[in-house]
């Protein structure tokens, strides 16, 4: 089943420390099947407030997300990030094609 990063970041300071950490982190997800699904695109807010950047990475599964955050080229590239905003971040789990919402409650 499909694993996802999810992330929002707030206050992100562009500067050289995050212009090199935009150029190092696709060679970090390439060996784990990691691809950008969102990476702060348009949004329409439509209830509530979303402040901050979303940013949606996926993976074949959570094995492999584990081990991209995990990994040693990522983790030397990391404190690019955390030093120059404000986040969030968390691995998930997907869903399989035929979920219905009605699943959670089986749980």
């Amino acid at each position: 089943m499909s694993a996802y990063a999810v992330a929002t970041l707030r206050d992100v300071k562009i500067g050289p420390e995050i212009t090199e950490y935009l150029e190092k982190i696709d060679a970090t997800l390439e060996p784990f099947g990691g691809r950008f699904l969102i990476h702060g695109g348009r949004k329409e807010i439509q209830e509530g407030a979303w402040p901050g950047t979303l940013i949606v990475i996926g993976f074949p599964d959570m094995e492999h997300a584990r081990g991209w955050y995990a990994s040693e080229a990522y983790q030397r590239i990391l404190g690019l990030r955390t030093g120059n905003s404000v986040g969030d971040a968390m691995l998930v789990d997907g869903v399989s094609e035929d979920h219905k919402a009605t699943d959670v409650l089986a749980r």
